[in-house]
């Protein structure tokens, strides 16, 4: 008989435990995608040049989203600097290296724009230099906007 009052206590716990947590609300999370890209390569000196982006990014989440962070990589270039071949630093992005925007609410579209995504140096003689491969443009990172 105790144990029948045991188990029963048992189970009405644990209905109700189950019903609270499944009544709890989802936090939703912001999406975001990038909806244009464009990198361009832009002569900085003599012999060196600099790879600049912009886009356009759009908020198809569900919720309004603030402090979006976007930057660009190249992931086919080189850490070290040897003149004729592109160059990235792995060392933490600077200011004009990505673009943060204050807010956006859903479903709209901002422009963002950097600079520095990669660098190049050429020698005296050497001709104007391709895009290199594997380019992209990352969003690092955003905060939801609390309701």
């Amino acid at each position: 008989m105790k144990l029948n009052v045991t188990l029963s206590i048992f189970v009405i716990i644990t209905i109700l435990c189950l019903s609270i947590v499944s009544c709890e609300k989802q936090k939703i999370q912001g999406k975001l995608i990038i909806t244009e890209q464009e990198f361009i390569l832009t002569k900085d000196r003599e012999n060196s040049f600099t790879i600049e982006a912009k886009g356009k990014i759009k908020n198809v989440g569900k919720v309004d989203v603030k402090r979006v962070v976007v930057t660009g990589y190249c992931r086919s270039c080189g850490e070290e600097w040897i003149p004729g071949r592109w160059f990235v630093s792995n060392i933490e992005k600077a200011p004009e290296q990505k673009d943060i925007i204050g807010y956006l609410a859903v479903g709209s579209e901002e422009s963002f724009s950097f600079k520095e995504v990669a660098d190049l140096l050429l020698t005296t003689g050497q001709e104007t230099p391709e895009l290199p491969d594997n380019l992209e443009i990352v969003i690092e990172s955003f905060d939801n906007v609390e309701e």
